[in-house]
């Protein structure tokens, strides 16, 4: 099969053109060229006007320098590993591919780094792996796949709950417990839940750096994937929504819980949830990421890349811990032998 690919390149000098979280826009680092995405939306017009090169099912033809670059079968967006330039394959963002929406980087690399650079400083006897420049400065953004789904549902909980109550008359403790049944029910009406639609990601991962404020989600355009990578989902909409529906679920419980709090103990005989409207839309999520290899195990560290909430955790190296508690030995030997000697100098 093959693919096409769209570039970004500046109308005014075609130098790569990449989105800027500061500015909101696509600034040109070598004219100082600023572009709206209604400036990119009639260039990407005149583009689809144009003839589109041909690659294999697992790669593309750089339109800048012209070289053939490899690539997972998942990927949407990515860069030239020669001249870097930013490519987007069109085809796999095609069809049932095309995400609705998009919520772009506000985070830029320079404060993904800098997040994750504050965190080391903050811990002790971390590898040198972790503090290395070169290391830090994989980290990557990536848009990374997601169903957002609105769901509807009608709940009804019933059980029964006991009071304990105690008092002392004499020399005796009495204890009486009464038990209540109750019922509680209500329509709970939810909106974007987020489930990650991609294999490849750590599902525990993507959920920890949540939350996203879907607010400031855009009509999507190719060109906001423009010096990010990207992805497209290989989880369907069908097969995920049940992560979404006990999501849903489980804090209608934690709701109702909240209404039961005078019982001393309860028990949930019987739980019904039946759902009124069910809706998943696609989107894609800005995500920075940095995978670093330490004692054949790679560590993963995500940053939400709209939030800036970082998530990740950082191993302590044995060997420091073992030397610094070497030095300390040693050093509180010296000190109890000096006043040892010290005060056994006075008492003479």
């Amino acid at each position: 099969m093959q693919e096409n690919t769209l570039d970004q390149k500046c109308p005014s000098c075609r130098a790569p053109l990449k989105f800027s979280p500061k500015s909101s826009g696509w600034d040109c680092d070598y004219c100082g060229s600023h572009f709206t995405i209604e400036d990119l939306e009639k260039i990407q017009k005149k583009r689809e006007k144009a003839q589109k090169k041909k690659m294999n099912s697992q790669g593309y033809n750089c339109k800048n320098c012209g070289a053939q670059i490899l690539v997972s079968e998942n990927v949407t967006a990515t860069s030239c590993i020669y001249c870097r330039s930013s490519a987007i394959i069109e085809s796999r963002l095609s069809n049932e591919f095309t995400p609705t929406s998009v919520i772009p980087f506000k985070k830029t690399k320079e404060e993904a780094m800098d997040a994750f650079k504050q965190t080391g400083l903050r811990r002790f006897f971390i590898p040198k792996e972790f503090s290395n420049k070169k290391n830090i400065s994989e980290i990557q953004g990536i848009y990374i796949p997601f169903w957002l789904y609105d769901y509807k549902v009608d709940s009804k909980v019933t059980g029964v709950g006991n009071i304990v109550s105690s008092w002392s008359s004499g020399n005796y403790i009495y204890t009486k417990t009464d038990e209540y049944a109750f019922t509680r029910s209500g329509v709970f009406p939810f909106y974007d839940i987020p489930v990650d639609g991609s294999k490849h990601f750590d599902d525990a991962l993507m959920n920890s750096i949540e939350p996203f404020d879907y607010k400031e989600l855009v009509p999507f355009n190719e060109a906001y994937l423009s010096g990010f990578l990207a992805e497209k989902y290989d989880q369907t909409k069908e097969e995920v929504q049940s992560v979404a529906i006990n999501r849903a679920e489980n804090t209608i419980l934690s709701e109702i819980n909240q209404t039961l709090n005078r019982y001393s103990s309860k028990v949930i005989n019987e739980k019904t949830f039946t759902p009124s409207s069910f809706h998943g839309e696609y989107v894609l999520l800005p995500v920075w990421l940095l995978n670093i290899k330490y004692k054949d195990k790679i560590y993963p560290y995500a940053m939400n890349g709209q939030t800036g909430k970082m998530i990740g955790d950082i191993p302590v190296q044995k060997s420091k811990v073992v030397f610094t508690f070497f030095i300390l030995t040693i050093f509180l030997i010296f000190i109890t032998s000096l006043l040892f000697i010290l005060i056994g100098g006075y008492s003479l």
